[in-house]
């Protein structure tokens, strides 16, 4: 630790001395009616070696700042879109004072501003990063450009956040690339390819909506390319080879035209590097976006019904990988396009890790030993079509689909009241078919037509078995005691269908105002059937025909809604209130019976934004929103979760109500490279769902009610980032806050959760000179439980080094440390993470050398806590050992 405080106080004096050489030539730009003049240009050029050593964006009081070597000629040049450029020398030994005055051009037409050597320009709400400015050559994909761009971020599972947003597109040339997930972008678009990064902040993908509607949160990318790369392939294929037969193969392929454009992308490796999880799949959305956010109903038919887990490759003991994805675009004329991608990865995962799990209201102990393998397929495919006849009319239609073949194996030993060891494999073969067909109309200067709807078609097959030593849930499982062991099995089908619509009519009443009526719906149908059986020792099957261990049931839901919204400008203020008027009606069919809820319901919503500056605003958002369970908690058959957890549905629940509030902070400055987000949001829950909970040593028997228990929910985050010269300076905090009323053995308890992360580093960006970032992380979580109380402790500084030397090599090295513990320090672990890679390639030459190893210290495990109403657990994950390869890329 000691050696990480040093490191510390060594990169804050480099900060430190990289600024201490300079002199400065600050002021403020004002136009001729001695107006500040936000967002103007300025720009040092050094006459000794024709290189721009610094730059300026004003301030929106106009003010400007630039660093300059002292005793040195500098031509700086001062430009804004309608103004003259002014220009003029200086040579400084001291700081110095110039305020400066631009005169309205006298033809706007022939002023040309010279932008593209600038590195941030700012067009609106548009912001350029010409890339070459923030480079140091070590770069190898575009999530290394991203983290020294300021404002921009990659987080640790690799989506792209901007000003503390997710982008929710990622584009080339304007040509969407996988859309629907920015990760791929960030991981495979290859950094030397870049010319520049433009940041679209308010985006909406149909220009005809933009000034009527909500976008603050909608931020997209356009990657633009080299000239060099356009209209030619362009890529990378990467080979290796390692000690214990280790191998890596990866092949990316690039083409863009204004006509089409081609990306094939390719992993094949056995050294723990995973292109796309299983998380990633249930997390990809293909551009699908819920056109009924707004609605004031939340009804989403739950997947992954059998719990398969979603592994991440820092907590596996060995993952093998294949995984190839193509996307495309193409424009058969100018007012047609077409896009479309395929994704295919299949991992092979084996995961071991030891776990102590407390159950609270037993207060039993369980601990066990757990191994799992899962053999994953997954597949997603995406046709696109959009149609703009012209400015007024846009027609737009999406078909996503997505299928998989996911199999796990767990072998579970465990030791509580009695030792027991468990083998559980569970399987299913999800499909699932998204449509999506969208038209907008301006039908003139005031009125505009939007008509929008989605189709859902998904059908899931779960497939569970265990073999027991001993009789699990004695009182419900009729099960065959003669047998030497307990075959248990259990199937399930499950189809969906589900239709969203709606119809916008925007009428325009003033240059700052807007009225918006909405007439939408949501239909849905489910069927689900399941029925548990025993194999006995002969291998006949035995059928358990209970009717409380079956299921065949047919749910139905509608909504049918109209809203208003009104959207009007009032100085610095912009308030949306609205009012939405729903009638459901949620009927399900089983046991011979049919039970049908019908609710008539009136909810309110507020948005308001205060425009403080350009690029600083405080937004409030409030909803009320209705939440409806599926046909999976419905049902009355029980269902088997895993080997010590059974679940029962509730065929007479009703909806839940949750209020939610949000306000949202966010500052950003060209001139000083500052970057201020917070967010405050509060959930509250009334009639929520609950689970029902009989735990009766380690075995839980769980059925879900609607509670008249009220839950709170407070989160809170804040992101502050600088750049100072060349170096970057961060600070984050995440909060969460829970108060959660639950029932367990038919007795009211109260669950409170407090995690806390905080993480600070700094990083440089200098073009010729090595290059280090330096961090701390530290996470509290905190969790009460009817009055037990657990607390877990992780502390994490980290280090990142890259530098090239000797004209040919680049050194790269990651470093992470962790200190888990928990307060009464009866749980306590240290392990620590290097990666490092030594690379050599001759300048201009396609060939790169790179002798790359992972886990070099040859850490063996990891710790995860998780808590929940019913227990609380603190897991060792076995990793993968330190792998070293010998790889070679080839630069097309």
């Amino acid at each position: 630790m000691n050696k990480v405080y040093g490191l510390l106080l060594f990169f804050m004096g480099l900060m430190y001395s990289t600024h201490g050489q300079k002199v400065v030539l600050q002021g403020v730009v004002s136009d001729s009616i001695g107006k500040p003049v936000e967002m103007a240009n300025v720009v040092a050029l050094n006459q000794n070696t024709n290189v721009m050593d610094a730059y300026s964006i004003t301030s929106a009081e106009g003010r400007y700042r630039l660093s300059l070597e002292p005793d040195t000629p500098y031509q700086v040049r001062v430009s804004y879109l309608g103004l003259e450029t002014k220009e003029f020398t200086v040579t400084l030994s001291e700081d110095r004072i110039e305020d400066l005055t631009l005169n309205e051009a006298p033809n706007q037409l022939d002023e040309v501003e010279v932008t593209y050597e600038i590195p941030v320009t700012v067009k609106g709400d548009t912001i350029v990063y010409n890339t070459d400015s923030f480079v140091s050559g070590t770069e190898r994909k575009l999530a290394d450009v991203l983290s020294k761009l300021p404002g921009i971020e990659v987080n640790e599972e690799g989506q792209i956040e901007v000003e503390g947003k997710a982008v929710t597109k990622v584009m080339v040339e304007g040509k969407d690339f996988f859309d629907g997930d920015s990760k791929l972008a960030s991981e495979n678009i290859p950094a030397n390819a870049l010319d520049k990064i433009e940041v679209l902040r308010n985006y909406n993908e149909v220009s005809q909506l933009g000034a009527v509607t909500n976008n603050e949160d909608n931020v997209a990318l356009n990657i633009k390319l080299k000239e060099g790369k356009k209209r030619f392939w362009f890529g990378e294929i990467l080979g290796g080879l390692g000690l214990d037969d280790r191998y890596i193969a990866k092949p990316k392929l690039f083409y863009y035209s204004p006509e089409y454009s081609i990306n094939i992308l390719g992993d094949i490796n056995n050294i723990g590097e995973l292109p796309f999880t299983i998380r990633d799949y249930f997390n990809f959305t293909g551009g699908f976006r819920n056109i009924l956010q707004r609605g004031g109903t939340n009804f989403n038919p739950s997947s992954n019904d059998l719990g398969i887990s979603l592994l991440q490759n820092d907590r596996a003991r060995e993952i093998n990988t294949r995984f190839g994805a193509i996307n495309f675009s193409y424009s058969p004329t100018e007012k047609w396009d077409l896009s479309g991608f395929a994704i295919y990865s299949y991992t092979d995962t084996d995961l071991e890790n030891n776990t102590n799990t407390t159950y609270i209201t037993s207060g039993i102990v369980e601990e066990k030993a757990v191994n799992t393998n899962q053999l994953t397929s997954l597949g997603l495919a995406k046709l696109s079509s959009s149609y703009k006849p012209g400015e007024n009319l846009q027609l737009d239609y999406d078909i996503l689909l997505k299928l998989s073949d996911q199999q796990e194996t767990i072998n579970t030993l465990t030791v509580a009241q009695i030792t027991e060891n468990v083998d559980e494999d569970k399987q299913q073969k999800p499909i699932s078919v998204n449509q999506n067909l969208n038209l907008y109309y301006t039908i003139n200067a005031k009125n505009i037509l939007a008509v929008e709807a989605q189709h859902l078609f998904e059908e899931e097959d779960p497939f569970y078995n265990a073999i027991r030593e001993q009789q699990p849930f004695i009182d419900i499982l009729p099960l065959d005691t003669t047998q030497t062991l307990y075959n248990i099995n259990q199937q399930r089908y499950l189809k969906t269908q589900k239709l969203d619509a709606k119809v916008d009519y925007y009428y325009i009443t003033g240059p700052k105002s807007n009225i918006n009526f909405t007439l939408g719906t949501t239909r849905s149908s489910q069927d689900f059937d399941s029925g548990i059986f025993q194999f006995l020792d002969d291998g006949e099957a035995l059928t358990l025909n209970d009717a409380q261990l079956n299921n065949d049931v047919g749910f139905t839901f509608s909504d049918l809604f109209l809203a208003f919204h009104y959207k009007f400008i009032a100085g610095k203020f912009t308030f949306t209130p609205g009012i939405t008027a729903h009638t459901y009606q949620a009927k399900n069919t089983q046991l011979g019976t049919t039970v049908t809820d019908n609710l008539n319901n009136v909810v309110p919503d507020l948005f308001v934004k205060f425009q403080i500056k350009k690029s600083e605003s405080l937004r409030f958002n409030y909803t009320v929103t209705r939440e409806f369970t599926d046909i999976s908690n419905l049902a009355r058959g029980y269902i088997i979760n895993n080997y010590n957890s059974i679940f029962r549905g509730n065929r007479d629940l009703e909806s839940a109500l949750y209020h939610n509030l949000s306000l949202n902070f966010f500052s950003f400055s060209m001139f000083n490279q500052q970057n201020i987000f917070a967010n405050i949001t509060y959930n509250r829950r009334i009639d929520p769902f609950k689970n029902d909970t009989e735990i009766e040593g380690i075995n839980r028997v769980n059925t879900i009610i609607n509670s008249n228990l009220e839950d709170d929910v407070l989160t809170g985050n804040a992101n502050y980032q600088r750049t100072f010269g060349r170096v970057k300076v961060s600070a984050r905090t995440r909060l969460s806050y829970s108060y959660l009323n639950n029932i367990v053995n038919q007795v009211p308890t109260v669950s409170e959760s407090f995690t806390q992360n905080y993480r600070v580093s700094m990083a440089t960006s200098f073009r010729d000179a090595p290059n280090l970032e330096v961090g701390y992380d530290y996470t509290v979580n905190d969790y009460d439980n009817a009055g037990t109380a657990s607390t877990f402790y992780t502390d994490s500084p980290f280090a990142r080094f890259d530098a090239a030397f000797l004209k040919h090599f680049t050194f790269r090295a990651e470093f992470d440390y962790f200190n888990y513990r928990d307060a009464a320090e009866t749980v306590s672990n240290e392990y620590n993470f290097l990666d490092a890679s030594l690379s050599y390639q001759k300048k201009d030459s396609p060939w790169e050398f790179t002798l790359n190893a992972t886990n070099l210290l040859d850490n063996t495990d990891l710790n995860q806590d998780t808590f929940n109403e019913q227990f609380f657990s603190t897991s060792i994950f076995n990793v993968q050992p330190r792998f070293v390869t010998l790889q070679l890329r080839y630069t097309l």
